[in-house]
């Protein structure tokens, strides 16, 4: 299965890619048939260039490079994180400040290079101090500042789903790595209880939670989006009402070509198609898990193991949002949302996988000073 696991990966991830840009076409399309109707299908097919083009080279490239840059493209991407509060540079929009403008480029929103880099970063600083995984500062303080740091950034913008995202990513991270759960534990429970305190003293996040509990009672204001989703899929069916004959996008259905292009591939294609995309991304966390352990050395199995994880779940938790299964958190669904940023550094995301499989078989002593390996260790 190791052989052919970059194979499985990349029909998962082209089946996904083709599937968003069908849909995007389907999603984008108007009743009054303007010049414009396919402008998110163009620019996201754009992006799916960049993100090719990033992709190969970083499937290219010898995974264990990635570690001379850790620490600059952490600091560069915190600072970026921080301009999204400065007037001017930061763009608002429902009440998130999550994007920034860059000349030449547009909207970019730097929580996506964000997971990738901290990954980047936690798989460094562990590959360097494997002797001391184990300690309370180097094995658990030192790293969960790396990931504390720009986590916070991200969830001050109020960019909560992202956060609690790549929050779960990282202490599955740290406790792959080796930090021992008597630190985690104690850390998740607290993390999870100021989460919940900022929760209950945001009017428009309770307003959420409240919907959720009752779709059929806020479907006309907060839960219209969730409520929107199950009528889409209940519509749709087993076998769909057929591309672009979905009705439920046309009846002011919000973010239905993003965070909701999920429930439109379950009206219009049906059950099928729905089931395949979740299968599909099984497959991405089984591919890119067998990849990442059986990579040469620590550095490669935790960054194979982090990278996998920022992309199977927000994708776990845009379906589970889309079927009414969790609270509205707007998170798009890799691959298959519109979205530049995302589709690229998900498109690296996987060429970094795919340079696991190219070089982490081989063990090349010339590349790093030679360090002693360590292994996974379930240690309390």
């Amino acid at each position: 299965m190791i052989k052919g696991a970059p194979i499985f990966l990349c029909l998962a991830v082209g089946a996904l890619v083709t599937l968003g840009l069908v849909m995007l076409a389907s999603t984008s399309a108007k009743w009054d048939m303007t010049d414009d109707q396919y402008y998110y299908l163009t620019k996201q097919s754009r992006w799916l260039g960049v993100g090719i083009v990033m992709m190969i080279g970083l499937a290219m490239l010898d995974y264990r490079k990635l570690r001379y840059i850790a620490w600059p493209a952490l600091a560069v991407t915190c600072a970026a994180l921080v301009c999204c509060y400065l007037p001017g540079i930061g763009v608002s929009s429902h009440g998130e400040s999550r994007w920034i403008i860059l000349p030449g480029i547009g909207q970019f929103q730097p929580s996506e290079p964000a997971k990738l880099f901290i990954m980047i970063a936690l798989a460094t600083w562990y590959a360097k101090n494997q002797a001391e995984i184990g300690k309370f500062w180097r094995g658990f303080v030192a790293p969960g500042v790396v990931l504390a740091v720009p986590l916070l950034l991200i969830l001050f913008e109020k960019d909560m789903g992202t956060a609690v995202a790549l929050g779960t990513a990282g202490i599955l991270v740290m406790f792959i790595a080796g930090s021992r759960i008597r630190y985690l534990v104690p850390s998740a429970l607290l993390a999870c209880s100021a989460f919940i305190v900022m929760v209950m003293s945001n009017d428009n996040r309770m307003e959420r939670i409240t919907a959720f509990m009752d779709l059929d009672q806020h479907r006309l204001g907060v839960g219209r989006q969730q409520w929107l989703a199950l009528r889409a899929f209940g519509n749709g069916g087993h076998d769909g009402v057929g591309l672009g004959d979905g009705v439920v996008k046309q009846m002011s259905f919000p973010e239905h070509h993003t965070d909701f292009i999920f429930p439109v591939i379950g009206e219009e294609l049906g059950l099928w198609y729905t089931m395949g995309v979740v299968f599909c991304f099984v497959v991405i966390f089984l591919m890119g898990a067998a990849m990442s352990l059986n990579a040469s050395d620590l550095f490669g199995r935790i960054l194979g193991l982090g990278v996998t994880s920022v992309i199977v779940i927000p994708a776990m938790m845009n379906i589970g949002v889309t079927t009414a299964l969790l609270p509205n958190t707007g998170l798009p669904l890799p691959f298959v949302s519109y979205g530049g940023s995302n589709l690229v550094f998900t498109m690296a995301m996987v060429g970094v996988l795919l340079s696991l499989h190219r070089k982490g078989m081989v063990v090349d002593t010339t590349a790093l000073p030679p360090e002693k390996d360590a292994k996974f260790e379930l240690k309390l």
